[in-house]
């Protein structure tokens, strides 16, 4: 019927107007941006691998073919144990190479969360690599 068809177009039609504005909010606009001669790569429609709760989005900041800094954005890690990732893994990729940064050793007992990370890591500089 047509009452039928006009109302799943305005469902349809608010479907894509909610995604294109979640996108924008999460995207910023943008996965790159740059701030002065340092780029800043936000992974999170980069990487889809979860660590053991939630995928693990970051702010990786690159510079000089290096990394110079890793920021964990909000996601939905058992606290406790992600804060092992910032205190341990992170700190351990500022300063390396580009093709070093995700090959860092895990942390104990943050398996999942770890190997999230790194992957988000490698997302990041590859998209750099791509599009800097």
């Amino acid at each position: 019927s047509n009452t039928m068809k006009k109302n799943f177009l305005a469902v349809a039609l608010a479907v894509v107007i909610a995604s294109g504005v979640a996108f924008a909010a999460v995207s910023g606009g943008s996965v790159m941006r740059k701030q002065g001669s340092t780029y800043i790569v936000n992974t999170t429609t980069l990487c889809s691998q979860r660590g053991y709760h939630s995928t693990t989005p970051l702010e990786v900041y690159i510079k000089g073919n290096k990394v110079v800094k890793v920021v964990a954005l909000k996601n939905s890690e058992t606290p406790q144990v992600f804060s092992k990732v910032t205190s341990q893994l992170l700190p351990k990729m500022a300063g390396k190479s580009l093709s070093k940064a995700s090959a860092v050793d895990g942390i104990t007992g943050a398996t999942y969360s770890s190997r999230a990370v790194k992957a988000n890591v490698a997302a990041a500089v590859a998209y750099y690599k791509k599009h800097k």
